[in-house]
């Protein structure tokens, strides 16, 4: 397997949310598919039991490590936009990738929507999936594809900014948007339009991914691509970038812990139970987010040999999109609808269920590159 550097050169099939034929880091990779692999264990326990359910020894420590993925899902995002796309900016056929990146945005806009009604047929009307489909409410499994697919649409006008940025400015960028992204959501009205709100800055009564609330984390990921780009060689990495990544990630931790002092046992069985989730709040995102610069720096410090140990996560994070496709349908179009397995199952079967899909959705990933390499 190639070192890091020489990854970033490595053609390799499929991009997750993001156009195909970019080259390829096979550490970020398994960064992403443990991401979704929490991702597809929390939606096979919320989605075929109900967070209700679960016993408390489910809830914490296994559901809890499961929040590490939305954070670590996000960031992974800005990484690959660095690594694949921020050096290409000033490139003359930079119009050509930024139009490749927003059809990309249109293709997961449309799965957002299909995955959507799939989500919502086995237990509402069709009146209130209409409602969903034209952005009066939300879904709850499939909106983070919603924030991928506008995020899509925007970001890639903004790239050649990011990139004449200075430093420091860049530097200081991820705080100041989350202060002003928390400011807009307790502050201002959005002129009565709670729809529009939800999907800039979130809001208490919808379960969206907020465009500017989230967007701290997509900054956050381009400066780590940043360094990725600049590490180039294996030593460098994790000399540097791979150690700075831990202290700050356990850092996070620590100022979780001192924050929920004395009643850390409540604080951790809170955020299991999404508390702070949407909108973000402090506790649950220095636990999510530093959890998720762990694992990215774990990632990062196994390298191709880790993702290569790991190859069925690997391969689940090669394709995030086809991923998300698959364990959506499983989980809403074949167990709760076809099986009619709501609350059929006790929460032990519910998580081998979740586990069992990440291998599964590994191999449908497999097999469709390998019918689409025959053919």
């Amino acid at each position: 397997m190639p070192a890091v550097g020489g990854a970033i050169r490595e053609r390799l099939g499929g991009r997750p949310f993001l156009p195909p034929g970019q080259g390829r880091i096979a550490a970020i990779d398994l960064a992403r598919g443990m991401a979704i692999a929490l991702m597809i264990v929390s939606h096979a326990v919320s989605g075929l039991l109900g967070i209700g359910q679960v016993p408390e020894w489910g809830m914490v420590p296994i559901h809890l490590l499961t929040k590490f993925s939305s954070s670590l899902f996000i960031t992974v995002f800005g990484i690959a936009l660095a690594v694949a796309f921020l050096p290409k900016t000033d490139a003359p056929d930079w119009p050509r990738r930024r139009l490749k990146l927003m059809l990309r945005g249109v293709e997961v806009l449309f799965w957002y929507k299909v995955l959507t009604v799939v989500e919502m047929l086995p237990l509402y009307a069709p009146q209130d999936i209409l409602d969903t489909l034209l952005y009066q409410r939300f879904p709850i499994w499939v909106e983070i594809l919603g924030f991928y697919a506008i995020a899509l649409l925007w970001i890639p006008w903004v790239l050649p900014l990011w990139r004449r940025m200075p430093l420091w400015s860049r530097l200081a960028a991820p705080l100041v948007m989350a202060l002003l992204a928390g400011w807009l959501e307790r502050h201002v009205g959005f002129w009565g339009i709670e729809p529009l709100k939800a999907i800039l800055v979130e809001d208490d009564d919808h379960y969206t991914w907020g465009q500017l609330s989230r967007l701290p984390l997509v900054m956050l990921g381009l400066l780590i691509g940043e360094g990725v780009l600049r590490c180039r060689e294996r030593d460098a990495l994790r000399r540097r970038l791979v150690p700075a990544l831990a202290a700050v990630g356990a850092a996070l931790l620590l100022g979780f812990v001192v924050l929920s002092l004395p009643g850390l046992d409540a604080a951790l069985m809170a955020v299991a139970r999404n508390a702070g989730k949407h909108p973000p709040g402090l506790a649950f995102m220095l636990f999510s987010l530093g959890g998720a610069l762990l694992v990215l720096a774990l990632c990062l410090a196994g390298g191709a040999r880790a993702a290569a140990w790991l190859r069925p996560i690997t391969v689940v994070g090669s394709d995030a999109l086809a991923a998300f496709i698959f364990h959506i349908v499983v989980i809403f179009g074949v167990f709760r609808l076809l099986l009619e397995a709501w609350q059929a199952y006790g929460y032990p079967q519910v998580l081998g269920i979740g586990l069992a899909l990440v291998p599964a959705t590994a191999a449908w990933i497999a097999l469709t590159r390998w019918i689409r390499a025959r053919s």
